[in-house]
């Protein structure tokens, strides 16, 4: 497998309260992905950006939220998220530092 198309997997991490949550008490990131991407992929793209040692890689596939303006119905598109779980002790700094 490319190591390029393993870093286009990973698009955003997911910043809101869940996830932020999650990150405290799991030591786990919640992270956007194509729709396409493998947990394989999704791990390598992990270990070689941030520099951290990934334990376990769960995936869910997001339903986009029905939305309505006046007559008109309308679809957000459906996307996936990716929870990611590092060693203990380690962290991923997105500040960049």
């Amino acid at each position: 497998m490319s190591v390029n198309k393993s870093l286009q997997a990973v698009l955003a991490p997911q910043v809101t309260e869940k996830a932020t949550m999650i990150a405290d008490k799991h030591n786990q990131i919640a992270f956007k992905v194509k729709k396409d991407a493998t947990k394989k992929e999704v791990k390598e793209a992990i270990e070689l950006m941030f520099k951290v040692e990934v334990t376990a890689v769960n995936i869910l596939n997001m339903n986009g939220k029905t939305k309505r303006a006046g007559k008109l119905m309308g679809k957000r598109n459906d996307w996936k998220k990716a929870y990611i779980s590092i060693k203990t002790g380690q962290e991923i700094n997105f500040t960049g530092e």
